[in-house]
């Protein structure tokens, strides 16, 4: 069809939503607008479906949401007996309703459901799967993106996100699919009374937070430390469970964010409820100069990514960067386990290929292993569920990636901001009691370790449009590789999409054994290092860069350096 007929089909068929109609009345006779929500679908993959909410098959609405939902049921009816699946959602606009849309097709197909009662963190969605016995779990979320946004998310059995090959029978199944006459329902209600549909009991909410509980080191240290916590949960899912967590190992002084304290999908104090921009924590940090906290934590939106900002010598709140945060953790992990004698044989780190390299070297102080997989918790996860069929779950010490993604226990299979919140306010009132502040380890973990300075800068490319651009981009770099960057010169470039990494002097190639990725690797002769990757959940394109020098200051200056000509050399 072309995107007039099917812009007409739905002004015919899509009824359900008064919010959808008004928006194609809205549209009436405007091509580009048109294109815009109808030359495309939204494509299902690994991280299921995001994209703005609204009218077409290039958005987030009922229809797009039931269509990936009866594909999903085909798949759990074609693979599962009498198959069963878990549903959680977060505080966006329409996310409750589409978790509820999400339910009803499911059951419709003869699938039993497991929904929340309330809105929930992403991680509570891959512990509910596993301690349900699900064959398949869905979040409604988007993550940290703008209000405009929503998602889908879907996992499997094993509490990680779907893989590559049951994302793509799953996908296979969704284009078979009408949108309209193809999709089965039933009234949610109708539902719960029939027990098709059950809401989640509070045994597994308290199983959750029992289980994160268990993976602390020194908890005990907590409520005598006289520790003060400024919170906000960025009026997304983390209020109640990361509130309970801290209470829960002694944390007495909690002082929330008032403004952003209740769920909101409109975002209204901040446009990017990210932990990892500034702007977002600017009314957390307001407030913090007044609390006068040992700590500022900030979850996004499905708590599933955790941040902070700490007090400098001057009262100046200061933020971390996702490696500093994970890097320090790993620290306090390896050093207080061996210290108890609680650290396991032949322990095991998880790292992604754009997360500090710093890794590297505390693994190899304390003799732990380090595996590094692709951008994405998934891969985190999949790495503890390779340890958990061999019975060696207990192996794995913990796992983070650069963006604010952190796991310590094996409990879920995906990226936690509510233990991250109990192990960052833990070894925060530990340091504490021995004198030590953050900005203080911080310093000692560079003096240690060295200088690394790690940053990533995104560039958007939203619409249409833009997403012929981020194509164009790669293939260009994969095509025509730079010599050097910013006067350095290029010793070694990785493509992860042709599974080959050349030794740019000998021009000898090596093998990649990680799964093909979009992702392209430069390596410059003074030890830096430029990755380049399509974001996989927004319109973006994004470059991680690390830069290593014996003062912080001179690291600092180089990454300025560098990402500044990179940035020119891929047009932005």
């Amino acid at each position: 069809m072309t995107n007039e007929q099917l812009y007409n089909l739905w002004c015919e068929k899509a009824t359900d939503d008064p919010d959808i109609l008004n928006e194609l009345k809205g549209i009436e006779d405007n091509e580009e607008e048109i294109a815009e929500r109808f030359a495309v679908s939204l494509k299902f993959g690994t991280a299921g479906l995001r994209g703005i909410i609204g009218a077409g098959t290039n958005r987030m609405n009922v229809y797009t949401v039931r269509q990936a939902t009866q594909g999903l049921a085909d798949y759990c009816n074609e693979d599962f007996t009498s198959p069963s699946v878990a549903i959680a959602y977060d505080s966006r606009i329409k996310s409750d309703v589409f978790a509820r849309v999400a339910a009803a097709c499911l059951a419709a197909n003869g699938i039993k459901v497991y929904i929340y009662p309330e809105l929930m963190p992403t991680p509570m969605l891959s512990y509910a799967v596993r301690a349900l016995n699900c064959d398949a779990g869905i979040v409604v979320t988007a993550s940290h993106n703008p209000a405009k946004y929503n998602g889908y998310k879907v996992y499997g059995s094993d509490g990680c996100q779907m893989t590559i090959d049951a994302a793509d029978r799953v996908l296979s199944n969704i284009e078979k699919v009408d949108m309209f006459s193809g999709t089965k329902t039933m009234d949610f209600d109708e539902g719960i009374k029939s027990g098709m549909i059950e809401y989640i009991s509070d045994d597994v909410y308290n199983g959750y937070l029992n289980a994160v509980k268990a993976c602390g080191i020194h908890t005990d240290c907590v409520s005598t430390s006289g520790m003060k916590v400024v919170y906000t949960p960025l009026n997304g899912t983390g209020n109640r469970p990361i509130r309970d967590i801290l209470r829960m190992i002694g944390v007495k002084d909690v002082v929330v964010v008032p403004e952003q304290e209740k769920p909101d999908g409109n975002f209204p104090t901040c446009p990017f409820p990210n932990p990892e921009i500034k702007e977002a924590l600017a009314l957390g940090i307001e407030l913090s100069k007044k609390e006068k906290p040992d700590l500022l934590l900030a979850s996004d939106p499905d708590a599933d990514r955790m941040g902070i900002a700490v007090p400098d010598k001057n009262g100046e709140f200061v933020l971390f960067s996702g490696n500093e945060v994970g890097a320090l953790l790993l620290e306090y992990i390896c050093k207080e386990r061996t210290a108890l004698g609680t650290m396991p044989k032949n322990p095991i780190t998880i790292k992604t290929i754009v997360t500090t390299d710093i890794i590297q070297k505390i693994a190899d102080e304390y003799g732990v292993e380090m595996i590094e997989v692709l951008t994405g918790f998934k891969f985190i996860g999949e790495q503890i569920g390779f340890l958990e069929e061999k019975g060696e779950e207990d192996r794995f010490i913990f796992g983070f990636e650069e963006s604010y993604g952190y796991l310590g226990g094996s409990y879920v299979r995906d990226k936690d901001a509510v233990i991250a919140s109990m192990l960052v306010c833990e070894m925060t009132a530990f340091y504490k009691t021995k004198g030590i502040s953050l900005i203080e380890a911080r310093d000692n973990l560079y003096a240690k370790y060295g200088n690394f300075v790690h940053t990533q800068k995104s560039f958007v490319c939203e619409g249409l449009s833009g997403m012929e651009k981020m194509a164009s981009i790669m293939d260009e770099l994969r095509n025509n590789p730079p010599a050097e960057i910013s006067g350095f010169k290029v010793v070694k470039f990785a493509d992860y999409q042709t599974s080959k990494s050349l030794d740019c002097a000998s021009g000898q190639t090596s093998d990649i054994t990680l799964p093909k990725s979009n992702v392209l690797s430069f390596v410059l002769e003074n030890g830096a290092k430029v990755i380049l990757r399509p974001s996989g959940t927004e319109p973006k394109i994004k470059a991680y860069y690390t830069t290593i020098a014996e003062k912080r200051e001179d690291a600092s200056a180089l990454e300025e350096q560098i990402s500044k000509d990179f940035a020119s050399i891929i047009g932005f």
